[in-house]
């Protein structure tokens, strides 16, 4: 089947279609991680997106489902250079092509994604209609004029209920605004009981688990939306430990009283170098945010900058000058990979041994 790609600027690509036929609006982003792309396309962060894979081949070891980072794929589509219908994996259980038709997510390949890439680049993040289904230009045209792309994602991608997984050591209340499955995982290797909690949960439902400490989730959406998680960290990073990562780090700002604004193109992808001030060290780290925090509205509001970034020296990382609450842009839990700033976990573990 034919696959087409329209982008707001009036940019026409056509390719092959794969996946599940079908049509959808959203935001067109690039991601440059050479490997990940099931991790990617199951991240809730990129609900409401268009996703460009910059690496050429994609598909080329397969799926297994153990590896997904939640139930379901939340991106509107996938765009790549060469999808493989062959993958070689010793763990690989079906085709990307044959998950994408089973989970709903159209897809489109052999397009030039490098002049995708440079025009976000240039543009900045861009509007698209992405279709397999054979419809005309006039109609993408029509159905993207049509379309209002704000939403706030972070209220809707996350569980609908209080979950408990048990464990025998400290006691984390998980606000999930669109949680990676690895970022439990991680808590789960170091014994913590944990209670996720969905966003415009109480503070009153909070405190009734006794939590030791809280940790913000990652999620998709403007942090500057998201007015009641904004005011629970207010308060609880008052009581106790608190660790945001990526929606997390940027909702922690905005409690404090900083401010974020939307990047031109975000930062996507398994391979940007962030540099810790405090180890004196640099990080490879994996990136999936498209706003960043204001580093003069938070360091004049109690809040040192602990990380940044390599490539554009925006905001990684901060900590608080007095209160045990910290937070990174970047995902620690690393999953693909790389691995490199795990200690985080450990780092908010040690907070809490340290409050108990």
């Amino acid at each position: 089947m034919k696959g087409i790609l329209y982008l707001e600027d009036g940019t026409t690509y056509e390719g092959k279609g794969f996946g599940r036929m079908g049509t959808a609006v959203g935001e067109m982003v690039f991601n440059t991680s050479i490997t990940g792309y099931q991790e990617i396309l199951t991240d809730p962060s990129y609900a409401g997106q268009i996703v460009t894979m910059t690496y050429p081949l994609i598909g080329n070891y397969g799926v297994s489902m153990k590896e997904s980072e939640s139930e379901g794929i939340f991106a509107r589509g996938v765009v790549v250079k060469s999808i493989s219908d062959h993958p070689s994996n010793y763990l690989s259980e079906s085709t990307l092509d044959f998950m994408m038709q089973k989970m709903g997510l159209p897809g489109i390949a052999e397009v030039d994604t490098r002049s995708i890439t440079r025009k976000i680049r240039t543009s900045g993040a861009l509007k698209a209609v992405i279709s397999n289904e054979n419809v005309g230009v006039d109609a993408l045209k029509q159905l993207l004029q049509g379309t209002d792309l704000k939403e706030d994602w972070m209220k809707v991608v996350g569980i609908n209920q209080s979950k408990h997984i048990p464990g025998s050591g400290f006691r984390v209340a998980l606000l999930d605004l669109g949680v990676k499955s690895n970022i439990v995982e991680e808590l789960k290797k170091r014994n913590c009981d944990i209670m996720m909690f969905p966003y415009g949960t109480s503070f009153e439902s909070i405190e009734a688990y006794q939590p030791d400490g809280l940790l913000v989730s990652n999620g998709p959406g403007n942090p500057a939306e998201a007015v009641e998680g904004i005011e629970l960290i207010r308060t609880w990073m008052k009581e106790i430990p608190v660790f945001g990562i990526c929606m997390g780090h940027q909702l922690l700002a905005h409690a404090v009283g900083g401010k974020t604004y939307k990047m031109k193109y975000g930062h996507r992808g398994g391979n940007h170098g962030v540099y810790d001030h405090l180890k004196d060290r640099a990080y490879i780290t994996s990136q999936n945010h498209g706003y960043a925090v204001e580093a003069d509205s938070v360091t004049k509001n109690g809040m040192t900058i602990t990380h940044s970034n390599l490539n554009d020296d925006t905001v990684e990382g901060m900590q608080h000058h007095e209160l045990p609450v910290f937070s990174v842009q970047f995902h620690p839990e690393g999953s693909p990979g790389p691995r490199d700033s795990e200690y985080l976990f450990d780092q908010f573990i040690q907070l809490m041994k340290e409050r108990n």
